[in-house]
Order: structure tokens, then C-alpha cells, then sequence
């Protein structure tokens, strides 16, 4: 599976941007789709999860209320939409897609955005 993202860039607290991972490839294959990101000198963290089949999602505490990741089966592509945006959310987002078979499971990665949030 092979994933684009696109969308970010630089914002003030409190505005908004909306982040988007196209996959192609094996999508048949995938299970889940989300996102991780990485502060500056800091552990990646998961953001949001979205199921490929009933569309469960799931988020950090720290986006809950905030942030909503959605899909467009379609195009074959998530979302990310973030709201009231804070400096403390200033990171490479990177888009993942997983998927799990009996050998275990298995993530695509895409090439990761920046996401800066001023003061």
C-alpha cells in the first residue's frame, strides 16, 4: 500500500487545518488507517484510528473534542480535520495503514507533513 499525504503547513492557535493520506495499491487488504505524529525531540504518538469496515474511530485523549479523522471509501483516502488548533500540536504527522493477517500485522507509511502551530 502505497500512501500521499497532503495538507499540512503553518497555522495560528486556535485555526484549523485538514490533512488528507490517499492510498493506493492493495487497499483491499487494509484494516485500519491513521495517524501518528512526531513532536520535535519527542516519542511518535497515535493521534486517530479510523476502521475500514464499520468505521470505528478512535483518538488521544490529548485531540479528543478537537480533531475528527473521517474516509471517502471511494477516493480511498482519510481525513483529518483539526480544530482549535494549540502550539503543543506542532509535529510530523505521518499517515499510516495497517493491515492484519495471521502473520501478524503489517503498516504502510506515508512520507509524513509538518504541521507548526503558532502562538
Amino acid at each position: 500500500v502505497q500512501l500521499v499525504e497532503s495538507g499540512g503547513g503553518l497555522v495560528q492557535a486556535g485555526g484549523s487545518l485538514r490533512l488528507s493520506c490517499a492510498a493506493s495499491g492493495s487497499t483491499l487488504s487494509v484494516n485500519a488507517m491513521g495517524w501518528y505524529r512526531q513532536p520535535p525531540g519527542k516519542q511518535r504518538e497515535l493521534v486517530a484510528v479510523i476502521g475500514t469496515g464499520g468505521g470505528s474511530t478512535t483518538y488521544a485523549d490529548s485531540v479528543k473534542g478537537r480533531f475528527t479523522i473521517s474516509r471517502d471509501n471511494a477516493k480511498n483516502t482519510i481525513y483529518l480535520q483539526m480544530n482549535s488548533l494549540k502550539p503543543e500540536d506542532t509535529a510530523v504527522y505521518l499517515c499510516f495503514a495497517a493491515t492484519m493477517n495471521s502473520l501478524g500485522t503489517f503498516h504502510s507509511w506515508g512520507q509524513g507533513t509538518q504541521v507548526t502551530v503558532s502562538a
